[in-house]
């Protein structure tokens, strides 16, 4: 059983499902659902279609450099049947795949980061600005640990060079 990619959206296409366009130069465009084909027939660039992976890979969203894709890829030689080459390599099918989950787990949270820490920022800022709603002046004013902490910023201090030079 051949599991080919849809041209549009490279999602896997199953036999018995999707269209198959061929063209006159016997160029194969396959299809996984109708959506692909009309987008294709539309003239899109799957590039700036923003649900297919091409726009993904193409904007740093999902992971494009890994070794682990290289076991995924196509190869049109064939291969004499063997039965223990067969039961390793389903056997580090299960290995490569978790490989890749982490990897792509690690790439996802690497990539949401910097959203992360501008939230907490902004609520940070939110809540020192707004801390009256949350407790009374009153009671600010007379036990001080309920403010948040004030981060000090340590400055160089001056030395008799920069004196000397003003």
């Amino acid at each position: 059983m051949r599991l080919e990619k849809c041209w549009f959206c490279s999602s896997t296409v199953y036999p018995g499902h999707g269209i198959q366009y061929v063209r006159n130069d016997a160029k194969i465009f396959r299809f996984c659902r109708s959506k692909c084909h009309k987008n294709f027939k539309m003239k899109r660039n799957p590039r700036k279609v923003k649900w297919t992976k091409a726009y993904r890979r193409l904007h740093g969203k999902d992971m494009t450099q890994d070794s682990t894709f290289e076991f995924e890829r196509k190869r049109n030689r064939p291969e004499r049947y063997d039965r223990n080459v067969t039961e390793n390599t389903l056997k580090a099918i299960k290995k490569i795949d978790k490989v890749r989950v982490d990897r792509e787990a690690r790439h996802i949270a690497k990539r949401l980061k910097p959203k992360k820490a501008q939230l907490q920022r902004e609520a940070a800022r939110e809540l020192e600005q707004s801390i009256s709603m949350v407790k009374a002046p009153g009671a600010l004013l007379r036990d001080p640990s309920l403010t948040l902490p004030v981060k000090v910023k340590v400055s160089k201090p001056e030395t008799v060079d920069n004196r000397m030079e003003e």
